[in-house]
């Protein structure tokens, strides 16, 4: 039977510094324990929360519009090698699943969903949030499959290549009772009715400002916003937020970029914090 989760203390400072509540509940019996859960979450279907210039370490209430904002997409050639993190396209990962009480939310800081597929992926392969969003296809040994998106963090003793399902997932590839099963994995590009929604962070106005992207079909690898001296790339943290800390940008265009190298620009969106602002734009399917 699995021990208890011991979560590292580099890893809960690390959220808690950011304004995130880390939850840490002992495991049960057919579990490894639970993923790390930031709880500054909202009620909606959505994602959110980040750390300072203003404060935010408040509660996060998330508000769901339907703004309508596109503008152009543009394909580079395949840039897989360069814009992928550990997780790259084409490429089958071995490990172990386990599983853990998920409401869809956690260390990626989208909201909770009633969408009950969902996983936290290991320490090493959540890469600083890249793989926040991702969607990959697990196999069981019994030829059972199904996909599930990456909504959280597993941390250590989660072992490199380990998925911690939600029960609900878990339960469609072996009996919860096994507790721990050997998986196979890999990246994949769904059908989605779904367009892309940009939300900006609590706390953000024109002077600092954080930005997250929810509902992208691949993974993204780079977020740019439109300043007066042209396009900026900002920074992605390990909550999935990317910052403009001087306020470059915020209000401005925003261009997201997958990892095949897909750029889609969206017009200036209001910087209206905790509100998930849907555009009308999709990357391709892969």
């Amino acid at each position: 039977m699995p021990k208890r989760w011991v979560v590292a203390s580099v890893v809960a400072g690390l959220l808690v510094a950011v304004g995130a509540v880390v939850v840490v509940l002992p495991g049960r019996a057919g579990e490894t324990g639970r993923a790390v859960a930031a709880a500054q979450v909202g009620s909606a279907t959505q994602v959110g929360s980040a750390t300072e210039t203003p404060s935010s370490t408040t509660t996060q209430t998330t508000t769901t519009t339907t703004t309508t904002t596109t503008v152009s997409s543009s394909v580079a050639p395949p840039a897989e090698a360069a814009l992928a993190g550990r997780i790259k396209p084409g490429v089958t990962r071995e490990g172990v699943a386990t599983f853990y009480d998920s409401d869809g939310g956690g260390a990626c800081l989208y909201d909770p969903s009633p969408d009950p597929l969902t996983a936290a992926m290991n320490w090493a392969d959540y890469d600083n949030s890249n793989a926040c969003g991702a969607y990959v296809l697990v196999r069981a040994a019994n030829g059972t499959s199904i996909t599930v998106r990456i909504t959280n963090l597993c941390p250590q003793p989660c072992r490199v290549g380990q998925l911690d399902l939600s029960a609900e997932a878990f339960a469609m590839l072996a009996e919860p009772n096994r507790g721990e099963i050997p998986i196979t994995w890999e990246l994949v590009s769904p059908v989605l009715s779904s367009k892309i929604a940009l939300r900006y962070k609590t706390g953000s106005s024109q002077w600092w400002c954080g930005i997250q992207v929810i509902d992208h079909r691949n993974p993204v690898a780079r977020l740019e916003v439109r300043t007066s001296s042209g396009w900026k790339s900002l920074s992605r943290t390990e909550y999935n937020y990317f910052l403009s800390e001087d306020g470059a940008g915020c209000g401005g265009g925003v261009a997201v970029t997958d990892i095949y190298g897909q750029r889609l620009e969206i017009a200036p969106l209001a910087v209206k914090p905790d509100v998930v602002q849907r555009t009308n734009v999709q990357f391709d399917q892969h």
